[in-house]
């Protein structure tokens, strides 16, 4: 009976492995796609269309819900945007229950006053969440493009006269724009975050549509053409990721999305773990929601074998955490299984593949795509020192993430909660006793701190069976989970 339980906690950890290491591996393959397309290309100078020109109209949405400490700075950030007063408008949607109304419509009668076409529509029953607003919003807008911006952005100057000459291909449908931190060094937590969205906004994004896959707009900092979102059948609020569902609507009915990866739109990092979690909850929910919705059609469309693969890769990446989650909570018991079935952690040797392809991507993405803002020297040192953080981060994580991908894909619905934000910038600014701050913890967080003590125990039992093995792997797990149990609270506490 010990033998079968043994051999069951070893299949189940094995299982888990093997998602992960294909995961990886088409991970890996979009990084030999992106350096693909550099060897051949080199750095490519994007298009620049002339404030002389015959330039199309365009409608400027910003989607809000109780931003008061940011939205003062995107409306003039947006008003500041070079580009012909009589050829776009500003509206703002917002959903506000607080002050963040007043502010606004404050903003639009000064912009106004200086001639601006600028309108603020509030909504006081938010139904469809950012969705619904967006949707709404369409009712109001005039332009042959919509340009879309969250609460935390500051786009620059030349944002529509460089995204805008993409559209003179008549296939592009959504023009996007790379997220850039304005407070990247604020924290060790914003650095983290940093290193992950780098990958995206580099290896996936630009791998997936030089290898002629589907890429996503990302809910901001893009501008979207009108009649794509009408021909896809317009936003709809079923998921928690409505950015992703419209992208893949788009796609599949043969609109492209362009992506500028060196045109970078400054943003907010969150700077607490609660606010992290929130945006984590609502960003892995939604994709598994999403996968749930949209792979049908998928597998059904007239796509390529690979491109359907890769599709699922991306609507199915979420799942990622769940696995994650299942092989830390199996590698415990896999260490005691491994001597009553005869074995030897030598068998696992193979999987190592996954840490490598992890490594050389995140290496590219935060190394040698940021070469041009720091010394290689400097970069590198950095890496080294952030990425076994960033890990151990991504495993403490995987808790609360796993929750939020078994709810999507069981299609539990939730409230919409946006992720706030309080105008942090630099290492002087502070959220402490903030608005908007987490009233209550994630029940998820005791968890956290059981399995930061679940792990110690693993690194016991491994120094007493005196196999090495698995004891980086479980230290790493028992600082990702402790680290996110204290810094819940400690946040939270500062409310």
């Amino acid at each position: 009976m010990t033998a079968v339980i043994a051999y069951i906690v070893l299949g189940i950890y094995i299982i888990a492995l093997t998602y992960i290491m294909v995961y990886c591996l088409m991970q890996l393959h979009l990084l030999y796609h992106y350096k693909k397309y550099y060897w051949k290309n080199g750095k490519k100078e994007y298009l620049k269309a002339n404030m002389k020109s015959d330039l199309p109209f365009v409608t400027i949405q910003l989607p809000i819900f109780n931003e008061m400490y940011v939205v003062n700075r995107l409306v003039d950030k947006i008003a500041a945007i070079d580009y012909p007063k009589d050829r776009f408008e500003i509206h703002i949607l917002d959903d506000s229950t607080d002050e963040t109304v007043k502010i606004s419509q404050q903003k639009v009668d000064e912009y106004k006053a200086k001639g601006f076409n600028i309108e603020l529509f509030h909504r006081i029953d938010r139904r469809g969440y950012k969705a619904g607003a967006l949707k709404a919003g369409m009712q109001h807008a005039k332009g042959e493009f919509i340009a879309i911006f969250d609460a935390d952005f500051l786009p620059r100057e030349d944002f529509l006269l460089t995204t805008i000459p993409y559209f003179e291909d008549k296939k592009v449908g959504v023009v996007q724009t790379r997220w850039e931190h304005i407070n990247r060094d604020y924290s060790m937590l914003t650095r983290l975050q940093a290193m992950q969205l780098n990958v995206h906004f580099t290896i996936e994004q630009l791998g997936r549509e030089v290898s002629n896959c589907f890429l996503q707009f990302n809910g901001t900092a893009g501008v979207w053409r009108r009649q794509t979102i009408e021909d896809a059948g317009g936003w709809e609020a079923d998921t928690l990721t409505e950015d992703l569902d419209l992208s893949y609507r788009a796609q599949l009915k043969g609109w492209k999305i362009t992506y500028l990866e060196k045109f970078g739109s400054p943003a907010e990092l969150p700077a607490e773990m609660n606010g992290l979690k929130s945006q984590q909850f609502r960003w892995m929910k939604g994709g598994a929601e999403n996968a749930r919705k949209l792979l049908p059609t998928v597998w059904k469309s007239n796509m390529s074998f690979w491109q359907k693969l890769h599709s699922t890769s991306h609507l199915m990446s979420s799942s990622i955490f769940l696995f994650v989650f299942i092989m830390g909570i199996f590698s415990v018991p896999t260490l005691f299984a491994l001597p009553v079935v005869g074995l030897d952690s030598g068998i696992f040797k193979y999987f190592l593949i996954s840490l490598l392809s992890v490594i050389a991507v995140y290496y590219v993405a935060n190394v040698q795509a940021e070469l041009e803002k720091q010394s290689y020297a400097k970069m590198l040192f950095k890496f080294i020192f952030l990425f076994p953080l960033f890990l151990a981060l991504s495993m403490g994580l995987s808790l609360h993430n796993t929750v939020a991908v078994i709810q999507g894909y069981i299609g539990k619905k939730s409230p919409f909660i946006r992720t706030p934000k309080f105008n942090i910038q630099g290492i002087k600014d502070t959220f402490k006793k903030q608005n908007y701050l987490a009233k209550k913890l994630p029940w998820t967080t005791i968890f956290e701190g059981l399995l930061a003590v679940y792990f110690l125990f693993g690194i016991i039992g491994g120094i007493h069976l005196r196999d090495w093995s698995f004891l980086l792997f479980h230290g790493m797990l028992m600082i990702g989970f402790g680290s996110i149990c204290y810094y819940s609270v400690r946040h939270w506490a500062m409310k």
